[in-house]
């Protein structure tokens, strides 16, 4: 009786035993399963601020992106340089049609007195050639010689003793008046050109003191010799 008296106390000891140890046991099971919950929010919390921290990332990669991608572009030119060049343009395109104008108004000069120049010879060539007073017949032959060239002087050269000794027998003595003088269009070149002379010529001798005047008309080519101008021929024209 005392064995079976004292078993069930020993069961009874045993199984307060074994509670206690099972209800020690449990707080050690709900404080893991506590750690565990406590971590798994910790690693959510990780992938979400990881989440966040490469959003962000992704938004500042994005942002930065369009600066690198802008970077090579070339800078804009400042207003300040545009106009400065715009300004050099503008002086180089004045300078160059100043001087080509200035170069076309030198040749426009240079033709219209070159033009001058022949008409004045031409017509100085027919005064020449009608104006003859006996008593100065070699000096006016002589300047007839001076203002000539070509065959024109070769053929006059070899005339002009004859001519002056019948001029000084005869007491001849002619004045020529220009009444009109022109330049041929087609005949002007760079050398020369054509002079249409209308010249008045009133004669006078020792047979016959008043004679009525008479028109020639003349066509003198001139010549350019060097810097000067010449009678290179004469043509009477009807």
């Amino acid at each position: 009786m005392a064995d079976d008296a004292a078993s069930p106390e020993g069961e009874l000891s045993k199984s307060t035993a074994t509670e206690e140890t099972s209800s020690a046991a449990e707080p050690d099971s709900g404080g893991s399963e506590t750690a565990e919950v406590a971590e798994t929010e910790k690693a959510m919390d990780g992938d979400t601020d990881g989440k966040e921290d490469s959003a962000d990332y992704d938004e500042e990669a994005d942002e930065e992106a369009p600066d690198e991608e802008a970077a090579p572009a070339k800078p804009r030119m400042s207003h300040l340089r545009l106009a400065t060049l715009a300004g050099l343009v503008v002086v180089v395109a004045l300078a160059g049609l100043t001087g080509w104008l200035g170069f076309r108004t030198y040749q426009s000069h240079q033709t219209d007195q070159q033009r001058k120049l022949f008409l004045q010879v031409g017509r100085q060539g027919a005064l020449n050639l009608t104006t003859i007073d006996w008593q100065q017949a070699d000096a006016n032959v002589q300047r007839i010689l001076d203002s000539a060239t070509g065959t024109f002087y070769d053929d006059f050269q070899k005339r002009s003793q004859p001519f002056i000794e019948v001029v000084k027998q005869a007491h001849s003595k002619s004045v020529g008046t220009i009444a009109e003088a022109g330049l041929e269009p087609n005949s002007i070149t760079d050398n020369g050109a054509q002079v249409l002379v209308a010249v008045t010529v009133k004669t006078s001798n020792a047979g016959a003191p008043d004679q009525q005047p008479r028109s020639w008309r003349m066509r003198i080519s001139v010549q350019k010799v060097g810097d000067e101008a010449k009678v290179s021929n004469v043509e009477f024209v009807p």
